[in-house]
């Protein structure tokens, strides 16, 4: 199990203080397993994985997250919303912790840009 290589904000972790979950996120055929942990990102582990436990899983082709973190996100990739109401990003699983705490996870998917790409 990896640490990961990302100093998360304070006010990141704060807003997710009650966070705790395991997702995967995917890029093409790259795959990150991350573990929350009271908000702070606890692991990271690249993939590719046998059967990994996950609670819900955010997947989109490498050319579309390129667009999410461009400077300027054209019109349907400047939100991981938009990107799944234009079948861009793929959620599965138990979207419960996803949307209960939906702009923590987009501030923490956007702050991955360094790592995902």
């Amino acid at each position: 199990m990896s640490n990961s290589p990302l100093s998360m904000d304070d006010w990141l972790v704060y807003r997710g203080r009650f966070v705790n979950v395991t997702f995967l996120l995917q890029s093409g055929d790259k795959e990150w397993l991350i573990r929350i942990h009271d908000g702070a990102i606890e692991s990271m582990q690249t993939g590719p994985f046998v059967m990994p436990r996950w609670t819900f899983r955010l997947s989109a082709d490498a050319k579309s997250w390129e667009k999410y973190y461009a400077p300027t996100p054209t019109p349907g990739f400047h939100d991981l919303m938009a990107m799944i109401k234009f079948k861009q990003l793929k959620l599965e699983g138990d979207q419960h912790t996803f949307m209960s705490n939906l702009l923590y996870f987009k501030d923490l998917i956007k702050s991955l840009g360094g790592v995902v790409q």
